[in-house]
């Protein structure tokens, strides 16, 4: 699984903000390049999902990705990964911080920065799992409407088209974003490795919205074989955490934040 477009800017959409705009775009958002009919949708989405100063206003998520559980600060950056014996405690705007193997302090420079890459990596990847509904007006995005069409479970859906200038990991891939005509909540996505691709690898639903805290999450992505589902466990939001969730190396239990 990737992903892809990478946080950039991430001041920009974090702290509080003062908006002029009900749903101002990000700095480097290709507003020349984009529709006004997918820039109305990609609004009313968010208006949905709580508006833009609920989003700005929420400090604290949690979400876990497979074997990968993550804590972020979305207004400074701190940020903490763990998977296994593996405890990364970083800030994914300065790239700094230290990495402990079952509580024991990892002090060799090439793998403590081998393992803040992947925990960065592992932040950029699964959060646009979590939050890429937040992120449609981001820097380096290009967003078209690709008019009315018909998700996998037959509903009906407003179309929109996510590629990207020069931004994320992986700046090639594209996506096909449904938004369902009946809730403005988007209920599907797809994914496609190169822009110039004509199907998508894969399509996936977007299921199980949620209240958490002042704005909506989706945890549920269909299945990931027969009779498994696949969903992002401990997703939260929190106004506060304890003091040490940035600091603390010994693994914690995310199901008791």
């Amino acid at each position: 699984m990737n992903r892809l477009l990478t946080f950039i800017l991430v001041l920009a959409f974090s702290a509080p903000a003062m908006a002029q705009s009900a749903n101002p775009h990000a700095e480097g958002f290709d507003l020349e390049g984009s529709d006004a009919k997918a820039i109305e949708i990609a609004d009313a989405v968010m208006e949905k999902m709580g508006g833009r100063a609920n989003w700005d206003n929420t400090r604290y998520l949690s979400w876990s990705f497979f074997a990968d559980d993550q804590v972020w600060d979305k207004w400074t950056g701190d940020f903490r990964y763990q998977k296994g014996d593996l405890v990364v405690l970083m800030n994914v705007n300065t790239m700094e911080g230290k990495a402990y193997n079952a509580g024991e302090e990892i002090t060799d420079a090439t793998e403590l920065e081998n393992q803040i890459k992947s925990a960065y990596t592992g932040w950029v990847n699964s959060g646009y799992w979590l939050i890429m509904p937040y992120k449609l007006k981001d820097s380096g995005v290009t967003l078209k409407y690709l008019g009315e069409g018909t998700m996998e479970n037959g509903d009906a859906a407003e179309m929109l088209e996510l590629t990207f200038k020069e931004v994320g990991l992986t700046p090639q891939n594209k996506y096909h974003v449904y938004v369902g005509t009946e809730t403005m909540l988007v209920e599907q996505w797809a994914y496609f490795p190169s822009y110039d691709d004509e199907e998508p690898r894969w399509k996936r639903p977007w299921t199980n919205w949620k209240q958490h805290g002042d704005i909506m999450l989706s945890d549920g992505r269909g299945m990931r074989g027969e009779g498994q589902k696949f969903e992002l466990p401990n997703v939260g939001v929190y106004d506060s955490l304890p003091a040490d969730i940035f600091s603390n190396p010994a693994r914690i239990d995310m199901s008791e934040l």
